[in-house]
């Protein structure tokens, strides 16, 4: 059924591709629901490195071998 429209296409979501400007409440609670969201998605990693120490420090290694070997 490829003439169907998704409706999660993100192209819509770009400024402008509508000819028109976002509503200023719209953008203030999106704002707001994308800070909740980082904020419970910085709280569940941190839970999950308090109850899985190991598969965390192993993470952290990766990261400081993957910025050791990023090219500036």
């Amino acid at each position: 059924m490829p003439d169907r429209k998704r409706t999660d296409d993100t192209n819509d979501a770009v400024f402008g591709a509508q000819g028109c400007d976002p509503d200023p409440e719209s953008e203030a609670a999106r704002r707001r629901r994308r800070a909740q969201f980082l904020r419970e998605l910085h709280e569940a990693k941190a839970l999950r490195d308090r109850v899985q120490p190991r598969r965390a420090r192993a993470e952290r290694m990766r990261q400081v071998i993957r910025m050791r070997t990023f090219r500036w």
